[in-house]
């Protein structure tokens, strides 16, 4: 059921009806896992960062037609990033997902998890809804290589990268810069899109920014 906003829907109405579809996903959506069980490494610039990045993912994910259930996992509400997501993010206290201090890998079973991460050699094909993505919580500044693929492995759990080079090709750029690393919400509105319109060209078009140094494949230059 896609409304179309008319001017008469009011706001309340329009939020009731976000309200919704956010409770309905808890159910039958999507579900999503950020693993933020790794930002003791992270410098308070780092942690802002990432505050904005999750205010950004739930803003795109409460816009969309087909949410998905999100979960912060490894959280703790007496942690500096939680301080910096109640500083940032207005409203923070009342967003619809859950926030948990257990960790993404006591939470679901094993089988059904499959973390997302540039370091995997597998790319993803489908949204299943049968499983729960999870999303590494660490700023670019603070890569080091491989940290969630690592995890990922000392648990056994299967992993995956958007299939950034399967469908996209480096273009030149004065720099000379080309990276696959995205942040949080990026990855989100990838795998949101994807979720809404099951083509990958489209899906990555809107996560992958120019600056990254990447172009679809077939786009005219």
């Amino acid at each position: 059921m896609v409304l179309g906003i008319c001017p008469q829907h009011s706001k309340r109405f329009l939020r009731a009806l976000t309200k919704e579809k956010l409770l309905e996903a808890k159910h039958s959506g999507p579900r999503l896992c950020i693993d933020l069980s790794m930002t003791h490494h992270m410098s308070k610039k780092e942690l802002s960062r990432l505050a904005g990045q999750i205010r950004r993912l739930y803003g795109s994910n409460k816009k969309a037609d087909r949410p998905f259930w999100i979960c912060l996992t490894g959280f703790t509400t007496d942690s500096p990033l939680y301080e910096e997501c109640l500083r940032m993010n207005d409203g923070f206290s009342s967003y619809l997902l859950d926030i948990t201090e257990e960790d993404c890998f006591s939470l679901f079973p094993l089988e059904t998890l499959v973390y997302l991460t540039p370091d995997s050699e597998h790319a993803l094909e489908d949204v299943d809804l049968n499983k729960v993505y999870i999303l590494g919580g660490l700023v670019d500044e603070s890569i080091q290589k491989k940290v969630t693929f690592q995890k990922a492995q000392e648990y056994s759990v299967k992993t995956a990268r958007l299939p950034i080079q399967e469908y996209m090709v480096r273009r030149q750029n004065g720099k000379n810069y080309h990276s696959k690393i995205l942040a949080i919400n990026q990855v989100f509105d990838i795998l949101s899109t994807y979720f809404d319109t099951h083509n990958w060209p489209e899906a990555l078009k809107k996560g992958v920014s120019s600056g990254k140094g990447y172009v679809l494949r077939n786009s005219v230059e």
